[in-house]
């Protein structure tokens, strides 16, 4: 199928973003046909299916790098007793309890309600890390079953840990690995890892066998608070990122998530290794762990992208909040107004090539289909000068119309095509309630 989005404003991306008004992206099938002049392309496509995009803005697809879409049944829950006083306690009385209280049907759920925030809001590619001790087998099946019925992209992994039985869910995650293979292009593997603290060698040491075997990465989250790097100084006389490189979990494939509390040696691995990170600030900031060392990482030339934890969806609330907390942290507002979108718009896009294998992030002739159409007319000028202003400062409060994936409307006037949202949440709710007794009880 052939379909023009046409007379909006296209914001290419890429490395030599292009914006271009009164303009037409055209796809045919899962790519990108052509870009450009909305006459020329009416004339070069004249029998395309038509959406008009008038006061509009077409951009590439977003991409977040971390999520945790299991989390999604915690919104609203409340904890008896004093609050949580520290990191450890944040996972030992809610964490580690939920993931231990899902169903079958919680974990399928709790993938489908993210997927459609991700749809809202234009995210296109996702890179999901689960748990769900209690129901480990074929969960990752329930979870590429919700994804390929929402139409983005995903890679899934499974977090192993030590902290219910020795090596939990390597089984799962091999299992996964080799069904997926090298992936489609839609749903891509990785062998999923808690944190250092919760790992033995021997476990460390078989997870990256198994990565190795298949030529994945590992995805794994590192020194998000100073407990991690306490316990790998403690045990084991290295820093956090010195025992995992030692273990072999370095690589391009590889993503650390957080690297809060890391030194600049531990910048040296990373950077010498290729290995990438993902920055989460909200999820930093809610648990109050510290600020990632952003500037530091980027000019080491460590490959920086954004997730968001958990936290939502919503990848441009991401990037503000990383360009906000930064320029707090640094008490400099001369810095990140180049540096949080290039997290989003520049490494994610590299982020994802390593999983995926395919260019996204940039609209070109021949690239994947994958569109974000938001309701945006510029207040002032609009070019390819200033456009990360009106990134930061407008479009990331504009609302997003259309979301396209592999060349697929999968959200259309705001309607999503192929999800029933109130039947999902409804259900979602009657199971939330009694996921939540059993959460209590543990």
């Amino acid at each position: 199928m052939t379909t023009r989005f046409e007379n909006g404003i296209v914001a290419t991306l890429g490395e030599n973003n292009r914006l271009l008004w009164n303009a037409t992206v055209v796809t045919k099938g899962e790519l990108v046909a052509a870009v450009g002049d909305s006459l020329e392309m009416k004339r070069r496509f004249p029998d395309a299916e038509t959406v008009d995009c008038a006061g509009q803005i077409i951009l590439p697809g977003f991409i977040c790098t971390h999520h945790h879409f299991y989390s999604t049944m915690a919104r609203g829950m409340f904890i008896p007793g004093e609050p949580a006083a520290n990191f450890v306690q944040i996972l030992e009385r809610l964490w580690w309890k939920l993931d231990r209280s899902l169903s079958e049907e919680d974990i399928l759920l709790s993938a489908q309600l993210p997927l459609i925030d991700c749809i809202r809001n234009g995210t296109t590619t996702v890179i999901d890390h689960h748990a769900s001790p209690s129901k480990r087998d074929g969960s990752l099946d329930l979870i590429e079953k919700a994804v390929r019925q929402a139409g983005i992209r995903a890679s899934l992994c499974y977090e192993v840990s030590d902290r219910n039985i020795p090596a939990g869910g390597v089984t799962e995650n091999e299992r996964f690995i080799k069904k997926v293979g090298k992936g489609d292009g839609q749903i891509a593997a990785m062998m999923g890892l808690h944190a250092s603290f919760t790992l033995s060698d021997a476990t460390l040491d078989m997870c990256v066998g198994i990565a190795k075997d298949a030529g994945v990465g590992c995805h794994i989250h590192v020194a998000e608070d100073t407990s991690d790097r306490d316990d790998s100084l403690a045990k084991y006389h290295l820093h956090t990122i010195g025992r995992l490189d030692k273990h072999g979990l370095t690589g391009e494939k590889s993503l650390f998530i957080h690297c809060v509390h890391i030194d600049e040696s531990e910048m040296d691995i990373l950077a010498g290794t290729n290995t990438a990170v993902v920055h989460n600030p909200e999820s930093n900031m809610n648990n109050a762990v510290g600020v990632t060392p952003l500037l530091q990482l980027l000019k080491k030339g460590v490959l920086v992208g954004l997730g968001s934890d958990g936290m939502g969806s919503d990848m441009l609330v991401q990037m503000r909040c990383a360009y906000l907390l930064h320029r707090l942290a640094n008490h400099d507002p001369r810095v990140a107004f180049q540096e949080a979108p290039q997290l989003l718009l520049q490494n994610n896009t590299q982020i994802a090539k390593r999983q995926f294998g395919v260019t996204l992030g940039e609209i070109a002739e021949g690239n994947p289909a994958d569109l974000a159409i938001m309701d945006y007319q510029p207040p002032t000028p609009l070019s390819e000068a200033n456009f990360l202003g009106h990134l930061l400062f407008g479009l990331v409060d504009a609302t997003v119309d259309t979301t396209v994936c592999k060349g697929k409307i999968l959200m259309k006037g705001k309607k999503i095509q192929d999800l029933d949202e109130e039947r999902l949440t409804a259900r979602s709710r009657e199971l939330a309630e009694q996921m939540w007794k059993r959460l209590q009880e543990l």
